[in-house]
C-alpha cells in the first residue's frame, strides 16, 4: 500500500525488498549462518545472501527439506555456496551438536542471523522442559550464539572485518506479560497466554541483543549485535491458529508485507555498509526504530542473561 513507500534515513522503506537493500554489495568473502533457512523469511534471506556471494550455512530442523531447498536455489544461482546442517532450537542437545560440528569444521563465521521462530503455539514444553516459545525463540538462539562466539571472534581477527549478529524480534515485544519476563512462572500452564508468551520471547530477543552488544563492546571485540522487526508478513508462522492464518492469507496482500519485503531488514542489517559499527540498536523497515522502555531496561537484560545462562548450563 502507499504508506509502505515512506523512506527513512537509510533511503529505504517498508516496501523495499531484500534484493533492493543489498543491491551492489559484494559478499563473496563472507560466511553466514541462517537459522530457519528452509522457509519464509529464512529462505528469502538465504537466497538473497547467496545472490550477493555469501556462503550460507542453512541451519534447519528437517535436513531433507533443507537439501531440497538448496537444490532449488542452485538452479536459480548456480554459483552459490550452501551447506545444510541440522538444528532444532527447542533442543539444547541439538544446539550443542550443531555448534560443536560447526566449530570443528574449520569454517569461518562472519554473520549469524537468528531468524527461526514459532508464534503463539498452544502451551507446550520443549525437550528440556521449558515453555516452547521461550525455548525456541530466545533460549536456543542464546545458547547457539554463545557457543559460536569464539569462532566469530577468530574470524574477525583473521579477516580484520566486522562480524555481525542479527536477532529477529518483533513489534509483538510491546505485548508481553505484565512482568515482561515471567522468570518464576515460565512454565505455568494455568497463566499461559500464547500471544503474551510470544511477546515475552520477542522482548527477550531485544534484551539479549542489547546485553550481548554491551558485553562485546566492553571486551573490545569488533562484532555488532542488533535486533529487528521484519514487519507483518504472510508466512506459515501462524499455522497454529487456522482462522488467523486463513484471514492473513486472504486479506493480508492488501496491507501486509510479502516475504521479499519482510526479509529486507535482516539482510540490510547483516550486509549493508550503512550499519557498520552500529551496535545494540533495534531496526524496522531497514531503518533504526525505537522499542519499548522495557526493552531498554539494562537491569532486566542482565537478569535475563543470568537466567538464560543458568537454564542453558543446567537444563531441567
Amino acid at each position: 500500500m502507499w504508506f509502505l513507500g515512506w523512506k527513512g534515513e537509510s533511503g529505504f522503506s517498508a516496501s523495499s525488498t531484500a534484493e533492493q537493500v543489498t543491491q551492489g554489495i559484494d559478499g563473496n568473502s563472507l560466511t553466514a549462518i541462517v537459522t530457519g533457512a528452509s522457509s519464509g523469511l529464512g529462505l528469502e534471506t538465504t537466497r538473497v545472501l547467496a545472490l550477493r556471494g555469501v556462503h550460507v550455512v542453512m541451519a534447519v530442523r528437517n535436513v531433507e527439506n533443507g537439501m531440497n531447498v538448496k537444490e532449488t536455489l542452485l538452479k536459480e544461482i548456480p554459483a552459490a555456496k550452501f551447506d545444510v546442517m541440522e538444528l532444532d532450537l527447542s533442543s539444547m542437545a541439538s544446539v550443542r551438536k550443531f555448534a560443536a560440528d560447526y566449530n570443528s569444521s574449520g569454517r569461518s563465521l562472519n554473520i549469524l542471523i537468528n531468524n527461526a521462530g514459532v508464534m503463539a503455539t498452544p502451551f507446550t514444553l520443549s525437550q528440556d522442559n521449558i515453555e516452547l516459545q521461550f525455548a525456541t525463540n530466545h533460549l536456543g538462539h542464546f545458547l547457539l550464539t554463545n557457543l559460536l562466539l569464539e569462532t566469530m571472534k577468530k574470524t574477525v581477527r583473521e579477516s580484520n572485518r566486522e562480524g555481525r549478529i542479527v536477532i529477529l524480534s518483533s513489534e509483538a515485544h510491546r505485548f508481553p506479560y505484565r512482568e515482561g519476563i515471567c522468570f518464576e512462572k515460565l512454565n505455568d500452564e494455568s497463566g499461559y497466554s500464547s500471544y503474551f508468551a510470544y511477546g515475552q520471547s520477542k522482548l527477550a530477543n531485544i534484551l539479549h541483543a542489547n546485553e550481548l552488544a554491551k558485553r562485546l563492546k566492553e571486551e573490545g571485540v569488533e562484532i555488532t549485535v542488533n535486533s529487528l522487526h521484519p514487519g507483518s508478513i504472510i508466512t506459515n508462522i501462524l499455522r497454529h491458529h487456522s482462522y488467523m492464518n486463513a484471514f492473513a492469507n486472504r486479506v493480508g496482500k492488501y496491507f501486509l508485507k510479502n516475504v521479499q519485503q519482510g526479509a529486507a531488514t535482516q539482510c540490510y542489517v547483516a550486509l549493508h555498509p550503512q550499519v557498520k559499527g552500529i551496535n545494540g540498536e533495534y531496526f524496522m523497515d531497514s531503518n533504526k526504530a525505537k522499542p519499548t522502555s522495557l526493552a531498554h531496561d539494562s537491569d532486566l537484560a542482565k537478569k535475563l542473561w543470568d537466567f538464560s545462562l543458568s537454564l542453558t548450563n543446567n537444563p531441567k
